[in-house]
């Protein structure tokens, strides 16, 4: 038998899936691979078998024994994150849908242009060079979160400090303490809403039939969580595919009406990343995948990076191409697990995106893309800064 590749794989360039990664996906759908705490899993790259098993109810996202449990950062976080929600899944989601509603995200959109204005405003007023992580990607998100979930904006500090805790994949108990944080100040906020509601989600989970303050506060931390960390790290990955593709970035001056298909396919990039591991899942009983038997309890890993760079399914799958379909994207997963909070991050990118290049036609990077450094600490990758100019 080959030796399990050791995950996670070298990220030789920031924007190109990483070298050996694409070599198994050349092999074929599934491959055995150790993960970085040493436990054994299957890695599965295959667009057809990825979209297949995203929507297969012989995979979960808990183990029944999680003692004996294989692990790697992304299981671990989700086990403490999802807590036992895994197994109420679509009651939960029943309750989650409403507050993504198109009419709910139309009305926040505009706030988030007021935002991104603001924000763009200050950006400007600086030198003629600046971070742009720290002058958009971070504060956006965090200030949307705060208004979208009722979180009073003088705390976005501290949450935004604990969500980055709680994703930290190098020190356990730097996450296990960011997320205990996380679940404290979420308990305490409940209290207060369901003294005073508003008009927010967190005020609209309280008064939910069917829910209890465990639930509210579990799924109010899950959405601080979600909608934060992952939503930074795609702003800086969008602007640099931006800035690096400047025939793209004009196409999109040029025809704003393409920018949603745009920030669909920055999205299908899903780039950088230093973790490429995949959506973990463990396998309720014994299943065939491309010819390969997993056995029931077994870690599989679901590759989302690989699947939406398979060439059998995207042709020239390394190209920024903003008017390519990607109706076969997998980025917010697939079935019954698709990510309820896509409309939001959809809407965010897209609002931010286009007044961006709109506002800053000349913006460039200030270093060579070889200087930028990704970040490794994180679950959610992205980059440690992003220096531009213009």
């Amino acid at each position: 038998m080959n030796t399990p590749a050791q995950l996670p794989f070298e990220q030789t360039h920031l924007l190109h899936v990483a070298p050996g990664l694409r070599t198994l996906q050349s092999r074929g759908a599934v491959h055995r691979v150790r993960t970085a705490e040493g436990d054994d899993a299957w890695l599965v790259t295959g667009h057809a078998e990825v979209r297949q098993l995203l929507d297969d109810d012989r995979l979960g996202r808990s183990h029944p024994d999680p003692e004996i449990a294989a692990q790697d950062s992304g299981s671990v976080l989700l086990a403490n994150l999802l807590g036992d929600f895994a197994t109420d899944h679509t009651r939960l989601r029943a309750v989650l849908e409403p507050p993504f509603a198109p009419e709910r995200m139309q009305v926040l959109r505009s706030h988030v242009e007021t935002l991104t204005e603001r924000l763009l405003d200050e950006l400007a007023e600086q030198a003629p060079s600046a971070d742009l992580r720290l002058a958009l990607a971070l504060p956006l998100p965090i200030q949307v979160m705060c208004a979208w979930l009722g979180v009073p904006h003088e705390d976005k500090d501290r949450f935004g400090a604990w969500t980055q805790d709680a994703a930290n994949v190098q020190d356990r108990a730097r996450s296990q303490q960011g997320l205990a944080q996380l679940f404290g100040y979420c308990r305490n906020l409940v209290a207060e809403k369901r003294k005073s509601p508003g008009d927010d989600v967190i005020s609209a989970l309280c008064v939910a039939e069917g829910l209890d303050d465990r639930e509210v506060i579990g799924l109010s931390a899950l959405l601080l969580f979600g909608g934060y960390e992952t939503t930074v790290a795609r702003i800086g990955t969008g602007a640099l595919l931006l800035l690096t593709n400047p025939e793209q970035r004009q196409r999109l001056l040029d025809d704003p009406g393409l920018v949603p298909g745009a920030v669909d396919e920055i999205l299908r990039m899903s780039m950088p990343n230093p973790h490429n591991g995949g959506m973990p899942r463990f396998a309720r009983t014994d299943l065939e995948v491309d010819g390969t038997t997993i056995r029931a309890g077994e870690l599989v890993l679901l590759n989302i990076i690989a699947a939406n760079h398979d060439r059998t399914v995207f042709a020239d799958p390394e190209r920024v191409d903003v008017a390519r379909p990607t109706a076969a994207s997998l980025t917010f997963g697939h079935g019954m697990y698709h990510c309820v909070g896509a409309p939001l991050a959809r809407m965010q990118l897209q609002v931010a995106l286009a007044r961006l290049i709109e506002r800053f036609p000349t913006m460039r990077l200030a270093v060579d893309v070889a200087e930028l450094r990704l970040r490794h600490d994180t679950l959610t990758g992205g980059l440690v800064e992003l220096p531009v100019t213009w």
